[in-house]
């Protein structure tokens, strides 16, 4: 589905991001939740979204300061997918920050970029959106998950399950209508019963 879309790579099955969400200043280790990024107080996520639509892993929170190659070490996302894939070589697809592997590719980089690797570059960025609709919809479905002073104060509600609630939550009108990314990469969601039994986490 990926590579009927313009991306090189036809052995790439989702995409791998995190997002920052912004909480109220917290009154307790203001600095450890701080993004210089940002300029705000957050707790940050990593999600892998499937060409199906579904966000299919979220892991987090984590410190508002934390880097996202120390976001997928600490979540032992890669571990987890080394033992799933085997000696398939299927792969996820990250931004520059995240680390090279096996299974998990990421943008050229470099001063000076070949045309073939910049041509990669922006073929895969424009497929890569994909997790960016993800987040955006987390929020359009539940939109009380990005009101930071009213319901994200990180020592007074528990905010880090109000976004996975509201993440399991968004994933199911793609389950029943489709979204987005459904449309694009033109992949059909699983079920809604599918979607809802109960399993272990990849």
């Amino acid at each position: 589905a990926v590579h009927d879309k313009g991306g090189p790579l036809d052995n790439c099955w989702g995409f791998l991001d995190g997002t920052a969400r912004p909480i109220y200043r917290p009154s307790k280790d203001q600095r450890q939740y701080f993004s210089g990024h940002k300029r705000l107080h957050v707790l940050k996520y990593q999600a892998l979204m499937c060409a199906n639509g579904m966000i299919c892993q979220l892991d987090g929170p984590f410190e508002g300061n934390r880097h996202d190659a120390g976001m997928l070490h600490i979540s032992g996302l890669y571990q987890k997918m080394e033992a799933l894939c085997q000696d398939h070589s299927y792969i996820i697809y990250g931004d520059p920050a995240y680390p090279l592997r096996r299974h998990l590719l990421k943008p050229s980089g470099g001063a000076t970029l070949q045309q073939q690797q910049v041509d990669f570059n922006k073929a895969m960025s424009s497929v890569r959106q994909a997790v960016e609709w993800g987040f955006g919809k987390v929020l359009t479905e539940l939109a009380f998950v990005d009101l930071k002073k009213k319901n994200q104060k990180l020592l007074l509600q528990r905010v880090p399950h109000m976004y996975e609630v509201a993440t399991l939550l968004a994933n199911c009108p793609t389950c029943l209508y489709g979204s987005q990314v459904t449309s694009y990469f033109l992949v059909d969601p699983p079920s809604l019963e599918e979607y809802l039994q109960p399993r272990g986490r990849i």
